[in-house]
């Protein structure tokens, strides 16, 4: 068992940031992440002994090195390829790591999870070649690897054009970007984008890639399928109007090998949720959310949530969340003067909420579509772990399921090894259609495991011999 004053799990921008700012006020601080270095997915370094090429660098490399250089730098105890796998009391953290399984306790907890992303399924969905934005930024950043030969990139938000440049920067073909938003939808956010000058001259650098590649872009598209045995053969796409919803246009078949697609992030908050925290729906920061107050504690004391796991905002508004929440820490554990706390909180503070406007904008192209949800077959699986189709789901909330939890006794939807974080949104969004809203469909109730682990690695090696046996009672 390893004391300390704070745990935080999640090492991304929020998190180190948050674990640093309180080593720096001098709390005991131990910091735990799955990947082997600090970095988060969007900053996320390649594996020993992979590097990226030098004239490959941009800048979330150069920001990268220097979180992790900061971390290293610093008091933070750092535990890499950690598995958090359950949290009780206050707190008691515990992990599978390379030494085995190892428990964490303090009296104060920072969640930085980040987030997971939305797919709203579709008839193929499950084929082999098919995968997330977020799956294929983690090939395309760790391991310098492109999704196939030609890949169709589909769905919403500013992934599309990265994810699309860099497999063209990758060598890989892009047959096409499929985008949920109209051009009206891109310059209605120019204004709030412009905020951040340096992301929108990145985003710019992103298109004029992929024009100088002659990859067509097709606005107000969605895939509407996929078919393919053993790997992914073709995606179809068709015209949608601003709610996802078919127009009954002309559709579009491309022959690819590989089909990377998201709609939208979803906060990460199992840990808040795991530990009865009290939550709120806020389709505008990606939908069930912690309630925090302006430093990121939550209603159950000594817990703090922060960056994309408590709010989808994007990588500044993180670190900024994350630093803001170190801070309150300090404060909280008396290690911080009352002067020195303001005067630190108030920058962080004025400089995350300039960050929010270029984030409130991408959010609301980011947004859910339900219509989307609503077009989905019955025979469509909704639940890839368990397969559970739409029908099986319909045939449940005709039968009485009016809670998702409910729902998941009822159907076993969200009982496989994502513990729902693939099926959640669309099960919930499916149920809300008849109970009224999502706040009365609920959400998953946290649970342990945090992460599926092998029980090999919590049992550790022992022989028969170590055993403890009772002595036989007397006959």
């Amino acid at each position: 068992m390893t004391p300390a004053d704070l745990i935080v799990v999640g090492a991304g921008p929020a998190g180190a940031a948050a674990a640093l700012a309180a080593s720096e006020a001098g709390l005991q601080v131990v910091l735990l992440d799955e990947a082997f270095a600090p970095g988060g997915q969007v900053y996320r370094a390649p594996p020993p002994p992979l590097s990226v090429a030098a004239g490959a660098r941009g800048a979330d490399d150069a920001a990268g090195d220097g979180l992790r250089a900061a971390v290293a730098a610093s008091a933070v105890v750092w535990k890499g390829g950690a598995r958090v796998w359950s949290i009780s009391g206050a707190f008691r953290v515990d992990a599978v790591t390379a030494a085995g399984s190892e428990s964490f306790t303090a009296p104060r907890l920072v969640a930085a999870t980040g987030a997971h992303e939305r797919l709203v399924p579709f008839p193929g969905w499950t084929t082999p070649g098919v995968i997330g934005l977020a799956a294929a930024t983690i090939l395309l950043k760790s391991q310098g690897m492109v999704p196939g030969r030609r890949t169709v990139v589909a769905g919403c938000g500013p992934l599309l054009a990265a994810v699309a440049a860099k497999i063209v920067a990758g060598g890989g073909a892009v047959a096409a970007v499929v985008d949920l938003a109209g051009p009206g939808d891109w310059l209605k956010a120019l204004p709030a984008m412009a905020s951040r000058p340096d992301l929108l001259r990145q985003g710019l650098g992103w298109a004029l890639k992929l024009g100088a590649a002659r990859v067509p872009v097709l606005f107000r598209h969605m895939v509407t399928g996929v078919s393919g045995g053993e790997t992914c053969e073709t995606v179809t796409v068709a015209p949608v109007d601003g709610e996802g919803r078919l127009t009954g246009g002309r559709s579009r078949v491309f022959d690819v090998d590989a089909l990377a697609i998201g709609h939208g992030l979803v906060p990460g908050c199992e840990i808040p949720k795991l530990l009865r925290a009290a939550h709120r729906f806020a389709p505008d920061a990606g939908g069930w959310t912690p309630v925090r107050d302006a430093f990121g504690r939550c209603s159950v004391a000594g817990l703090y949530a922060v960056g994309d796991g408590a709010a989808v905002a994007g990588a500044e508004p993180a670190r900024l969340s994350g630093r803001l929440a170190g801070l309150a820490v300090a404060q909280d554990e008396g290690r911080l003067p009352a002067d020195v706390f303001a005067r630190e909180a108030g920058a962080a503070r004025a400089a995350l909420d300039k960050a929010l406007v270029f984030a409130g904008a991408i959010n609301r192209l980011m947004r859910a579509r339900p219509a989307m949800v609503e077009a989905i077959a019955a025979e469509t699986v909704i639940c890839r772990c368990e397969d559970v189709r739409r029908g099986e789901i319909e045939a449940a909330i005709a039968a009485g399921a009016r809670e998702i939890n409910q729902l998941k006794h009822f159907t076993r939807c969200g009982m496989g090894p994502c513990q729902g974080r693939m099926c959640g949104e669309t099960a919930a969004t499916l149920l809300a259609r008849h109970v009224g809203s999502r706040e009365a469909a609920g959400y998953w109730t946290g649970r342990p495991p945090l992460r599926p682990v092998p029980l090999a690695d919590l049992l550790g090696q022992f022989d028969y011999a170590d055993i403890p046996v009772p002595t036989p009672a007397p006959l």
